[in-house]
């Protein structure tokens, strides 16, 4: 009899207990200890109050500013059937149907998150060639890209690059150095940790 309840009890910290079921075993502990002296069950107790109280906190999780990936903002535009087939200049062959796209400074195969401002819609896609130092626009894309931001009719739109994550800001401000892109805003990103929203359950499960 002993063995089942073990089971069970086993079987319910096997979908996942989180840290805050530690009041709630705190709770059974008081219970079990009213309701006699019982060595198999105190063990079992405080076995599961230690594993509980080790678990990490599941809701203290690093907080962003929504900007905090913006790393330039400005006019894009798409390229396609002039240029399919032909040499970029990190040396690919140029396929108007693949997500790509060319930049005035990004390092190549940097992926970078295009979204238009004015309807959300955005899309991936990864640098492998360059714009003219003088092009008023921030960023051209591959056919295939433009059509998913609807540029084969509006030809031009303004857009938000934004690059993954953290790690790509402090990628991007090794590479540039000193000398950053007067257009491009790059700077280290200050994680603020929030405090748990989620609310403790003191309710007591069944075994």
């Amino acid at each position: 009899m002993l063995s089942l309840k073990m089971n069970e009890k086993l079987s319910y910290f096997s979908g996942g207990l989180a840290a805050s079921h530690l009041i709630q075993l705190t709770l059974i502990g008081i219970f079990i200890g009213m309701a006699g002296d019982n060595s198999g069950y105190s063990m079992w107790n405080w076995l599961l109050i230690l594993v509980a109280s080790l678990m990490p906190a599941e809701n203290a999780q690093p907080d962003l500013a929504p900007d905090a990936l913006l790393i330039q903002e400005g006019t894009a535009s798409f390229y396609g059937r002039r240029f399919h087939l032909k040499k970029t200049s990190n040396g690919e062959i140029f396929h108007m149907d693949s997500l790509t796209a060319a930049h005035k400074t990004l390092p190549f195969n940097t992926l970078v998150k295009v979204t238009r401002e004015d309807n959300g819609e955005f899309v991936w896609v990864r640098i492998n060639d360059r714009l003219p130092r003088t092009s008023r626009r921030i960023i051209d894309l591959s056919r295939a890209a433009g059509t998913q931001l609807g540029l084969l009719d509006d030809g031009i739109t303004k857009v938000r690059i934004e690059v993954e994550n953290i790690e790509e800001i402090d990628r991007l401000i090794e590479y540039f150095g000193d000398d950053p892109p007067a257009t491009m805003r790059l700077r280290p990103v200050d994680l603020a940790i929030g405090a748990p929203s989620k609310e403790l359950d003191t309710s007591l499960p069944e075994f």
